[in-house]
Protein backbone atom coordinates (compact mmCIF):
# COMPACT_ATOMS: atom_id res chain seq x y z
CA UNK A 1 0.00 0.00 0.00
CA UNK A 2 1.35 3.72 -0.61
CA UNK A 3 -1.85 5.44 0.15
CA UNK A 4 0.40 8.14 1.91
CA UNK A 5 3.40 8.19 -0.09
CA UNK A 6 5.13 12.07 0.18
CA UNK A 7 3.04 12.19 3.64
CA UNK A 8 5.31 13.15 6.76
CA UNK A 9 3.76 12.10 9.94
CA UNK A 10 4.85 12.10 13.66
CA UNK A 11 3.96 10.01 16.35
CA UNK A 12 4.39 10.69 19.74
CA UNK A 13 5.77 7.94 22.36
CA UNK A 14 5.97 5.64 19.61
CA UNK A 15 8.47 3.37 21.14
CA UNK A 16 6.18 1.25 23.23
CA UNK A 17 2.65 0.18 22.59
CA UNK A 18 0.27 1.67 20.61
CA UNK A 19 2.17 4.91 19.54
CA UNK A 20 4.48 2.15 18.20
CA UNK A 21 1.87 0.10 16.13
CA UNK A 22 0.41 3.63 14.84
CA UNK A 23 3.73 4.45 13.37
CA UNK A 24 3.64 0.98 12.20
CA UNK A 25 0.21 1.51 10.72
CA UNK A 26 1.10 4.61 8.80
CA UNK A 27 4.46 3.31 7.60
CA UNK A 28 2.77 0.20 5.96
CA UNK A 29 0.98 2.81 4.19
CA UNK A 30 3.79 4.56 2.47
CA UNK A 31 4.25 7.43 4.87
CA UNK A 32 7.27 8.88 5.87
CA UNK A 33 7.42 8.92 9.74
CA UNK A 34 8.50 10.51 12.39
CA UNK A 35 8.70 8.83 16.13
CA UNK A 36 8.75 11.17 18.56
CA UNK A 37 10.34 9.37 21.49
CA UNK A 38 11.91 10.55 25.36
CA UNK A 39 14.09 7.51 25.56
CA UNK A 40 16.57 6.99 21.92
CA UNK A 41 17.67 3.59 22.36
CA UNK A 42 14.19 2.16 22.95
CA UNK A 43 13.05 4.23 20.01
CA UNK A 44 16.18 2.77 18.26
CA UNK A 45 14.76 -0.52 18.73
CA UNK A 46 10.97 0.11 17.78
CA UNK A 47 12.61 1.92 14.61
CA UNK A 48 14.32 -0.76 13.66
CA UNK A 49 11.81 -3.13 13.88
CA UNK A 50 9.04 -1.30 12.12
CA UNK A 51 11.72 -0.80 9.13
CA UNK A 52 11.88 -4.50 9.21
CA UNK A 53 8.65 -5.15 9.31
CA UNK A 54 7.26 -2.87 6.70
CA UNK A 55 10.22 -2.85 4.19
CA UNK A 56 10.23 0.57 4.55
CA UNK A 57 13.98 3.02 5.20
CA UNK A 58 11.97 6.56 5.35
CA UNK A 59 11.23 5.63 9.35
CA UNK A 60 12.88 8.89 11.39
CA UNK A 61 13.48 9.42 15.17
CA UNK A 62 13.82 12.02 17.05
CA UNK A 63 13.90 13.35 20.76
CA UNK A 64 11.25 14.78 22.44
CA UNK A 65 10.00 15.13 25.94
CA UNK A 66 6.87 16.40 26.51
CA UNK A 67 7.31 17.08 30.01
CA UNK A 68 9.86 19.49 29.05
CA UNK A 69 8.97 22.47 27.57
CA UNK A 70 12.26 23.62 26.24
CA UNK A 71 12.43 19.74 24.83
CA UNK A 72 8.91 20.52 22.84
CA UNK A 73 10.26 23.79 21.47
CA UNK A 74 13.64 22.11 20.36
CA UNK A 75 11.61 19.54 18.57
CA UNK A 76 9.00 21.65 17.27
CA UNK A 77 12.55 23.80 15.56
CA UNK A 78 14.28 20.65 15.06
CA UNK A 79 11.29 18.89 12.92
CA UNK A 80 10.89 22.14 11.33
CA UNK A 81 14.56 22.56 9.82
CA UNK A 82 14.24 18.87 8.25
CA UNK A 83 11.14 18.37 7.18
CA UNK A 84 9.05 20.66 4.96
CA UNK A 85 5.26 19.52 5.77
CA UNK A 86 3.43 18.09 8.06
CA UNK A 87 0.46 15.74 6.97
CA UNK A 88 -0.83 13.79 10.21
CA UNK A 89 -0.17 14.24 14.06
CA UNK A 90 -0.89 11.93 16.60
CA UNK A 91 -0.79 13.20 19.96
CA UNK A 92 -0.28 9.84 21.33
CA UNK A 93 2.07 9.88 24.04
CA UNK A 94 1.07 9.67 27.37
CA UNK A 95 1.55 9.11 31.37
CA UNK A 96 -0.06 7.69 34.38
CA UNK A 97 1.48 8.08 37.74
CA UNK A 98 0.71 6.29 41.43
CA UNK A 99 2.19 9.21 43.03
CA UNK A 100 2.35 13.15 42.69
CA UNK A 101 5.48 14.21 40.93
CA UNK A 102 6.48 17.05 39.14
CA UNK A 103 7.88 17.77 35.51
CA UNK A 104 11.53 19.40 34.73
CA UNK A 105 9.06 22.97 34.56
CA UNK A 106 7.41 22.12 38.03
CA UNK A 107 4.34 20.85 36.45
CA UNK A 108 2.27 17.86 37.91
CA UNK A 109 3.69 15.50 35.66
CA UNK A 110 -0.03 13.68 34.49
CA UNK A 111 -0.98 17.44 33.83
CA UNK A 112 1.90 18.67 32.62
CA UNK A 113 2.72 15.83 29.91
CA UNK A 114 -0.74 14.60 29.06
CA UNK A 115 -2.22 18.30 28.13
CA UNK A 116 0.40 21.15 28.45
CA UNK A 117 3.37 19.29 26.48
CA UNK A 118 0.55 17.83 24.30
CA UNK A 119 -0.72 21.38 23.91
CA UNK A 120 2.62 23.52 23.17
CA UNK A 121 3.75 20.37 20.50
CA UNK A 122 0.58 21.11 18.75
CA UNK A 123 0.69 24.65 18.64
CA UNK A 124 4.01 25.25 17.99
CA UNK A 125 3.76 22.36 14.92
CA UNK A 126 0.79 24.77 13.53
CA UNK A 127 2.57 26.74 10.93
CA UNK A 128 4.05 23.56 8.81
CA UNK A 129 0.50 21.83 9.50
CA UNK A 130 -1.23 24.68 7.82
CA UNK A 131 1.39 25.27 5.43
CA UNK A 132 0.42 20.98 4.64
CA UNK A 133 -3.41 21.04 4.86
CA UNK A 134 -5.48 18.94 4.14
CA UNK A 135 -3.90 17.91 7.83
CA UNK A 136 -4.91 15.94 10.32
CA UNK A 137 -4.41 16.21 14.00
CA UNK A 138 -5.25 12.95 16.39
CA UNK A 139 -5.42 13.33 20.09
CA UNK A 140 -5.38 10.59 22.24
CA UNK A 141 -7.58 10.77 24.98
CA UNK A 142 -9.79 7.71 26.82
CA UNK A 143 -13.33 6.96 27.95
CA UNK A 144 -11.74 7.43 31.69
CA UNK A 145 -12.62 11.39 30.10
CA UNK A 146 -16.11 10.46 31.01
CA UNK A 147 -15.18 10.24 34.59
CA UNK A 148 -13.05 13.49 34.62
CA UNK A 149 -13.70 16.56 36.60
CA UNK A 150 -11.40 19.78 35.42
CA UNK A 151 -10.43 20.93 39.02
CA UNK A 152 -9.96 24.56 38.28
CA UNK A 153 -8.40 25.86 41.70
CA UNK A 154 -6.51 22.82 41.57
CA UNK A 155 -5.58 21.74 38.30
CA UNK A 156 -1.61 20.43 39.98
CA UNK A 157 -3.25 18.77 42.67
CA UNK A 158 -0.95 21.11 45.14
CA UNK A 159 -3.61 21.08 47.51
CA UNK A 160 -5.47 18.01 47.51
CA UNK A 161 -4.10 14.71 48.45
CA UNK A 162 -3.04 13.04 44.96
CA UNK A 163 -4.42 10.48 43.35
CA UNK A 164 -3.18 8.95 40.46
CA UNK A 165 -6.31 8.07 38.78
CA UNK A 166 -8.30 11.83 39.24
CA UNK A 167 -4.98 13.27 37.75
CA UNK A 168 -5.24 10.57 34.76
CA UNK A 169 -9.14 11.31 34.26
CA UNK A 170 -8.51 14.90 34.56
CA UNK A 171 -5.88 15.15 31.67
CA UNK A 172 -7.87 13.14 29.56
CA UNK A 173 -10.77 15.87 29.86
CA UNK A 174 -8.50 18.02 29.18
CA UNK A 175 -7.30 16.12 26.06
CA UNK A 176 -10.63 16.42 24.76
CA UNK A 177 -11.56 20.10 25.52
CA UNK A 178 -8.26 21.13 23.71
CA UNK A 179 -9.18 19.16 20.79
CA UNK A 180 -12.25 20.93 20.27
CA UNK A 181 -10.95 24.29 21.03
CA UNK A 182 -8.24 23.81 18.19
CA UNK A 183 -10.94 22.60 15.92
CA UNK A 184 -12.58 25.53 15.93
CA UNK A 185 -9.15 27.75 15.76
CA UNK A 186 -7.91 25.19 12.46
CA UNK A 187 -11.04 24.47 10.55
CA UNK A 188 -10.65 27.46 7.97
CA UNK A 189 -6.88 26.26 7.67
CA UNK A 190 -8.11 22.94 5.99
CA UNK A 191 -7.02 20.56 9.56
CA UNK A 192 -9.00 18.33 11.15
CA UNK A 193 -9.01 17.51 15.06
CA UNK A 194 -10.43 14.84 16.61
CA UNK A 195 -9.95 12.78 20.14
CA UNK A 196 -9.82 9.75 20.06
CA UNK A 197 -10.17 6.48 23.22
CA UNK A 198 -8.22 3.18 21.62
CA UNK A 199 -9.98 1.03 24.03
CA UNK A 200 -8.33 -0.83 26.96
CA UNK A 201 -5.24 -1.67 25.84
CA UNK A 202 -2.57 -4.02 27.15
CA UNK A 203 0.60 -1.08 27.42
CA UNK A 204 3.35 0.51 29.68
CA UNK A 205 1.17 3.14 30.81
CA UNK A 206 0.45 0.86 33.91
CA UNK A 207 4.26 0.45 34.75
CA UNK A 208 4.29 1.89 37.79
CA UNK A 209 1.75 -0.30 39.38
CA UNK A 210 3.06 -4.23 41.07
CA UNK A 211 4.18 -6.58 38.02
CA UNK A 212 2.02 -9.11 39.09
CA UNK A 213 -1.36 -6.70 38.59
CA UNK A 214 -0.35 -5.78 35.51
CA UNK A 215 0.03 -9.20 34.68
CA UNK A 216 -3.51 -9.74 35.83
CA UNK A 217 -4.74 -6.86 33.97
CA UNK A 218 -3.48 -7.48 30.77
CA UNK A 219 -5.38 -11.22 30.51
CA UNK A 220 -8.70 -8.80 30.03
CA UNK A 221 -6.97 -6.16 27.55
CA UNK A 222 -6.90 -5.28 24.00
CA UNK A 223 -3.11 -5.36 22.23
CA UNK A 224 -1.75 -2.41 21.17
CA UNK A 225 -2.26 -3.83 17.40
CA UNK A 226 -5.87 -3.48 18.09
CA UNK A 227 -5.62 -0.35 20.10
CA UNK A 228 -3.68 1.57 17.86
CA UNK A 229 -7.19 0.97 15.12
CA UNK A 230 -9.37 3.47 16.15
CA UNK A 231 -5.94 6.46 15.84
CA UNK A 232 -5.42 4.83 12.32
CA UNK A 233 -8.92 5.26 11.01
CA UNK A 234 -9.16 9.00 12.20
CA UNK A 235 -5.89 9.61 10.53
CA UNK A 236 -6.23 8.00 7.50
CA UNK A 237 -9.63 7.18 6.24
CA UNK A 238 -11.35 8.99 3.72
CA UNK A 239 -14.42 9.85 5.62
CA UNK A 240 -12.40 11.20 8.14
CA UNK A 241 -10.59 13.41 6.68
CA UNK A 242 -13.92 15.57 6.54
CA UNK A 243 -14.91 15.44 10.19
CA UNK A 244 -13.45 17.86 12.96
CA UNK A 245 -14.17 18.10 16.32
CA UNK A 246 -15.34 15.39 17.10
CA UNK A 247 -14.80 12.17 20.08
CA UNK A 248 -13.66 8.61 17.94
CA UNK A 249 -14.46 4.99 20.23
CA UNK A 250 -13.92 1.81 17.91
CA UNK A 251 -13.40 3.75 14.99
CA UNK A 252 -16.74 5.34 15.06
CA UNK A 253 -18.11 8.95 16.47
CA UNK A 254 -19.41 8.98 19.75
CA UNK A 255 -20.58 11.81 21.77
CA UNK A 256 -17.90 13.05 24.53
CA UNK A 257 -18.59 13.65 27.93
CA UNK A 258 -20.95 16.93 28.59
CA UNK A 259 -18.49 18.62 30.50
CA UNK A 260 -16.02 17.79 27.19
CA UNK A 261 -18.29 19.87 25.05
CA UNK A 262 -18.60 22.72 27.22
CA UNK A 263 -17.23 25.57 25.06
CA UNK A 264 -16.56 27.67 28.05
CA UNK A 265 -14.06 25.17 30.02
CA UNK A 266 -12.54 24.67 26.34
CA UNK A 267 -11.82 28.21 25.93
CA UNK A 268 -10.83 28.76 30.19
CA UNK A 269 -8.23 25.48 29.51
CA UNK A 270 -6.83 27.11 26.68
CA UNK A 271 -6.68 30.50 28.53
CA UNK A 272 -5.02 28.64 31.37
CA UNK A 273 -2.94 26.54 29.52
CA UNK A 274 -1.02 29.45 27.78
CA UNK A 275 -0.36 31.20 31.16
CA UNK A 276 0.89 28.65 32.84
CA UNK A 277 3.62 28.02 30.03
CA UNK A 278 4.05 31.49 29.39
CA UNK A 279 5.17 31.59 33.20
CA UNK A 280 7.07 28.74 32.91
CA UNK A 281 9.12 30.24 29.79
CA UNK A 282 9.39 33.35 31.39
CA UNK A 283 11.57 31.93 34.44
Amino acid sequence: MAKFEGKVCIVTGSNTGIGKETARGLAQQGATVVMAVRDLTKGEAARAEIAASTGRSDIALMKLDLGDLASVRAFAREFQEKYPRLDILVNNAGVWTTARSTTKDGFETTFGTNHLGTFLLTNELLPVLKKSAPARVVVLSSALHYQGKMLWDDLQHERVSFSGPTAYNQSKLANVLFANALARRVEKDGITVNSVHPGVVATELARAYPKFLVKIFHLFLLSPTQGAQCSLHVATSEECGKVTGKYFEKSRQKTAAKSALDESAQERLWKVSEELIAARSSN
